[in-house]
């Protein structure tokens, strides 16, 4: 069994991967595994894994899985967690990269706590500009209890820093179901993962280690491209209000789901120009019934304490299509 198993998703990253496999190499030692998942990518990234496959195997050890049609970041993680073999877990996504040596300290650290996973702080990556986000915890280097780390609902907290490439994960998580995404989703697919991580993981920590580097502004994004595939940002946290309704402490937890769904609209219909005018209003149509799904007193509280810019586009929202529906 691999110490470690790093699963890494690829898709038309052709200008971004060779540094990607760069740091996985000064990164690589026997007792790795690279997992290596190319989402059926149209430019020349398949030919770069294939070749970086070869040279990393007298370093690592290497799986390359490419899928005969495109799933995904969700498909593509899911992918590489059935292949993965290792004792823990990691991700990459196939534009970032990591510092020399950091997979070796993220090991190290927790082995060493002996908790069910750890988290970093990364660096975000913006052109040229470079700075530091740091996990929304005080406490470093001590083990916690995930769940105490949801709330409070009005702050941000750990269930906010849906980076899953900063951290590591033992293998007993996969064995009882929370490492999986939900198929199918292009975007958002880390919102219900950290959620359920959250609520089900024993025990976590947060490490002083900074090695991961973060892309940000990739022309290939979805967040950028203004594609349908953003909405599914509203399956996610439906995925997610449902999960923590059915939770035993649903009366603590759901005003920080809601909050955190309401915040998530807000800022895409304080941007929905990027859309085309269809999605715009796909978008829009979605957002009001998941406003009227979600539950109506927890709602009213959240829209009270939001700042008022939000809480008036949601409320605009919420209440034109209330009236339609009762005209209609």
């Amino acid at each position: 069994m691999p110490k470690l198993s790093v699963i890494v998703p690829f898709f038309n990253v052709r200008q971004y991967a060779p540094d990607t496999l760069r740091s996985l190499r000064a990164n690589a030692r026997p007792d790795f595994e690279f997992v290596l998942v190319d989402d059926h990518s149209e430019d020349e990234t398949p030919a770069l894994l294939e070749r970086a496959a070869e040279d990393l195997a007298d370093l690592a050890q290497v799986r390359y899985i490419r899928h005969d049609k495109n799933g995904g970041i969700a498909t593509a993680r899911n992918t590489g967690l059935d292949a993965a073999r290792g004792e823990y877990l990691a991700f990459l996504d196939g534009d970032d990269w990591l510092a020399p040596g950091y997979l070796s300290g993220l090991v190290a650290a927790i082995e060493e706590l002996g908790c069910d996973f750890v988290r970093t702080d990364h660096v975000r990556v913006t052109d040229r500009a470079r700075s530091v986000r740091r996990v929304p915890v005080g406490l470093r280097d001590e083990l916690l209890n995930p769940r105490d780390a949801i709330l409070p609902a009005d702050r941000t907290t750990s269930v906010d820093y849906v980076s899953v490439w900063a951290g590591a994960y033992h293998r007993r998580l996969l064995e009882r179901g929370l490492l999986h995404f939900t198929e199918g989703l292009h975007t958002a697919e880390d919102r219900p993962w950290t959620w359920k991580l959250h609520r089900e993981a024993e025990s976590f920590a947060v490490i002083n280690l900074l090695g991961v580097f973060y892309r940000r502004g990739v022309a290939s994004s979805l967040t950028r491209i203004g594609d349908a595939r953003q909405l599914d940002f509203v399956r996610a946290f439906d995925q997610i209000i449902e999960e923590t309704a059915a939770d035993r402490d649903a009366d603590r937890l759901l005003p920080k789901a809601v909050r955190q769904y309401c915040a998530i609209m807000a800022h895409h219909l304080a941007e929905e120009d990027k859309f085309e005018p269809a999605v715009a209003r796909r978008l829009r149509a979605m957002s009001a019934a998941a406003l009227h799904r979600m539950p109506q007193d927890t709602l009213d509280d959240v829209l009270g304490s939001m700042d008022m810019d939000r809480s008036a586009r949601l409320r605009r929202l919420r209440r034109r299509t209330g009236t339609a529906r009762g005209a209609a």
